[in-house]
């Protein structure tokens, strides 16, 4: 008798086989607008005259969806199916991303400008949670490791199209809203990646929606209660492959006596191309060895990077070439980090329960964020990558150790 979630064999035979490359496409919707907001659009209002207070104000309102986006993942697990889903939200997203940019750009336009921020990220978040759902669903065991890697380089160099690429475009065409007009369009040209993929429906589905929702909550418990479950969660709040100093590479650029113009191309389009280019080799690594080892191994080489660039010259070049590599380690964690949670959360609410993951794994990097800036406060660069090298250090330790005792568990409860 076949599980809920088998395919019959006629339905096997009518599935068609997918690259993990159409993950790339289908998720960068979320990377642009996620950039073309938090550079192009801040860039905009910065230079109509806007103070940082109400730009940081406008890029929070883009950023909060993303925060509680777990809350209603059950839709996308309890109706429709994950291709209307995803249509629906792209053709939302492109047209609040087109009406950021035909609204004129002037103070006196900051709330509803904000409002619609906030509706378009709102609806972007669906365009990620179908294509999410399509991954768990639609994706052989032994191709999830890539998926991730491909979903994530489509998230990371989404942001350098969103952010690089729409600052080059607002600085050179006439109007603004010739900017949203290139950026939207691609954004919703991304729906042909639907062409390559099966139309997939939630198997927690009820006869009613209640009931729906009901399966959803028992999914979820389902998950967070087994072993692997707990493992991940576990995994979320770790502080290894954070890529937290990241963020503060903008600040930290005098004391390596790094240019503005260097900033610029580290922390914009080429930093998005290094992350891709990790993610993908993340997860072509995740799919040929213990995926909860080589998120470890990631997480590793991230902290060895960040020791590396605490102790070498502080000098330009250094700086290019060791965030350059950091871009890299980045993208290796991210492409581990989706593809040990593909594997942990099977099919069943895969949306909702994916989501929950995500949202879990952003702790770490805010206090990171928060713990560098009080490290280089107190000791300078150095102290700054050195104390996340050392977080790094601890969590992979620990990490190792909790994998240990769990296996031993494993091997003396299968004894005969």
């Amino acid at each position: 008798m076949n599980s809920p979630n088998q395919a019959t064999s006629s339905e096997h035979n009518t599935k068609k086989k997918i690259h993990p490359i159409v993950f790339t496409f289908l998720i960068l919707p979320m990377g642009v607008m996620s950039g073309y907001v938090n550079v192009t659009l801040a860039f905009l209002y910065s230079s109509a005259g806007l103070s940082v207070e109400q730009v940081a104000a406008l890029v929070a309102a883009g950023l909060a969806p993303h925060i509680f986006k777990f809350l209603w993942a059950p839709l996308v697990d309890s109706t429709l199916s994950a291709k209307k889903w995803y249509l629906i939200a792209n053709t939302l997203s492109a047209l609040g991303m087109l009406a950021m940019g035909i609204l004129p750009v002037t103070s006196s336009n900051l709330v509803l400008i904000s409002a619609i921020v906030w509706l378009a990220n709102f609806a972007v978040t669906f365009v990620a949670m179908a294509t999410e759902s399509i991954m768990a669903y639609d994706v052989p065991e032994e191709l999830k490791g890539r998926a991730g890697g491909y979903f994530q380089a489509g998230n990371l160099g989404g942001n350098g199209v969103g952010g690089g690429i729409g600052l080059l475009l607002a600085q050179r065409l006439p109007d603004p809203w010739m900017t949203a007009v290139i950026i939207a369009g691609s954004c919703f040209l991304c729906s042909a990646g639907l062409f390559f993929v099966n139309d997939v429906k939630s198997s927690v589905r009820g006869e009613s929606l209640i009931s729906s929702f009901r399966n959803v909550i028992v999914d979820i418990w389902n998950i967070l209660k087994s072993q692997s479950g707990l493992l991940v969660v576990i995994l979320c709040f770790l502080p290894m492959g954070t890529g937290a100093a990241s963020n503060l590479w903008a600040a930290v650029a005098d004391d390596w006596n790094a240019s503005a113009d260097t900033v610029a191309l580290v922390t914009g389009v080429m930093g998005g191309l290094l992350s891709a280019a990790g993610c993908l080799l993340g997860g072509w690594i995740c799919d040929r060895m213990n995926r909860k080892t080589a998120y470890w191994l990631f997480g590793l080489v991230g902290g060895l990077t960040a020791l590396g660039m605490a102790f070498a010259p502080k000098t330009e070049l250094m700086y290019i070439l060791w965030t350059s590599f950091y871009a890299i380690t980045v993208g290796l964690s991210y492409a581990g980090f989706t593809a040990v949670v593909l594997e942990a959360i099977g099919t069943g609410a895969a949306a909702t329960k994916y989501n929950i993951f995500a949202a879990l794994s952003n702790t770490p990097i805010y206090y990171m964020i928060y713990i560098n800036g009080q490290a280089h406060t107190q000791w300078g660069p150095k102290g700054m990558l050195s104390t996340e090298a050392v977080f790094a250090f601890l969590a992979v330790l620990f990490f190792i150790l909790l994998q240990l005792i769990i296996t031993s568990k494993k091997n003396s409860s299968t004894k005969a």
